[in-house]
């Protein structure tokens, strides 16, 4: 069994891996992602009688979190081929990529897992839910323009979502030009584009679509008070008022705006877990973090991370308004201690103080408590990245 990180010419070999263990993915879709998406991402494997039996890809992302901004790499395609399994090999690759992700001082990474019981024991937790809502369209007065978008509007796509998103959002992925152009390709590889709708001369709504299999709605951007765009958008694709479409990754706010706009009756909202992610370079993370309303704060703990051992230490955190930064560096007196994992579901808002508290290894003191309450939590999460 050979572990190996593969050079870029050679990521196409592992197509046949993916082929046998992802069927469900049409030859369409895996030519745009090899073609495309391997161009700038990591792939390991492990080796075996001469074959790759297993992989893990590293896709990578801008990711924002707060006020900075960060190379971060997104988790997908673990796979093992069936008559290896039970051998240790997916263990073997997660821990060998979050060390290099780790080397490379990101905070974090993430994933969307086949199942949750995957990664629990790696420390993974969720830290978003992703809307998702089922809804019929609506015939509107013609006063809005909808069109797919071209190549050359991938710099006016990335504009538009930056400006919705960082307004809202405290962790996103930035969309940049780059991102859009991604997504257009990734979009038609499934019989879709993504839709510009106009008021106009003015841009109010995006969002991508695709018809594999019947119509789906990804990631609906839409300015207030144009809610009745999106409708008139959705209805000029099916053409039928009761025919139900679903749309993925919606924004909180354009949800409540369809609801309240006489849609409620029309429409089935879910809140589904879908993005997990895993704390790399603690120090690094918790630079990252800001206090509510700029409160001082100084609290130590030891952090216990019984999978990259570099995290177990006890960590003094220290926040004042004129700091650019919260403070982090070693310390030997301790206020409490805290598991990795618990740590992740609290500062995204997953879990309360409480909690955590009855978790297996977390200790904390009165003084810890009320420190840790005056962290600004990293509830407000857009992650709807799959590939």
């Amino acid at each position: 069994m050979e572990l190996r990180k593969l050079e870029r010419e050679e990521h196409n070999i592992t197509r046949a891996l993916w082929e046998s263990v992802f069927a469900e993915d049409t030859e369409a879709f895996l030519d745009y992602y090899y073609q495309i998406k391997t161009r700038d991402n990591e792939v390991y494997v492990i080796d075996e009688d001469e074959k790759i039996r297993a992989m893990l890809q590293l896709n990578p992302y801008r990711v924002q979190i707060e006020d900075r901004k960060f190379h971060l790499h997104y988790i997908i395609a673990v796979a093992t081929e069936a008559k290896y399994r039970g051998r240790g090999m997916m263990r073997k690759l997660l821990l060998q990529a979050m060390e290099a992700m780790y080397r490379k001082k990101e905070p974090f990474t993430f994933l969307m897992p086949a199942a949750e019981a995957i990664y629990l024991p790696y420390d993974f937790r969720f830290v978003y839910n992703q809307i998702q809502m089922k809804l019929t369209g609506k015939e509107c007065d013609s006063k809005y323009e909808v069109r797919d978008a071209k190549e050359v509007d991938a710099g006016k796509l990335a504009a538009f979502s930056r400006k919705l998103i960082s307004g809202s959002y405290q962790v996103y992925a930035i969309h940049s030009k780059a991102y859009y152009e991604t997504m257009l390709l990734e979009q038609r590889s499934e019989h879709g584009n993504v839709k510009m709708v106009y008021c106009g001369r003015k841009l109010v709504g995006i969002f991508a679509y695709d018809k594999e299999e019947e119509l789906s709605i990804r990631e609906p951007l839409f300015l207030d008070g144009y809610e009745e765009a999106f409708l008139q958008a959705v209805y000029e694709m099916v053409e039928d008022e009761s025919k139900e479409v679903q749309c993925i990754g919606m924004m909180k706010g354009l949800q409540e705006a369809i609801e309240k706009c006489g849609r409620k009756k029309s429409s089935t909202v879910e809140e589904r877990p879908m993005i997990m992610a895993r704390i790399l370079h603690l120090d690094t993370f918790l630079r990252t973090l800001k206090t509510v309303d700029q409160q001082p704060l100084q609290c130590s703990f030891a952090m216990i991370d019984p999978l990259l051992v570099q995290n177990n230490r006890i960590v003094k955190m220290q926040y004042r308004p004129d700091l650019d930064e919260m403070l982090v560096r070693d310390t030997e007196d301790s206020d409490g201690v805290l598991t990795i994992d618990a740590f992740t579901s609290f500062v995204f808002g997953y879990r309360t103080i409480a909690d955590i508290a009855k978790d297996d290894g977390v200790i904390l003191t009165e003084k810890l408590i009320e420190e840790l309450k005056k962290i600004k939590l990293l509830k407000h999460v857009f992650l709807n990245e799959i590939v």
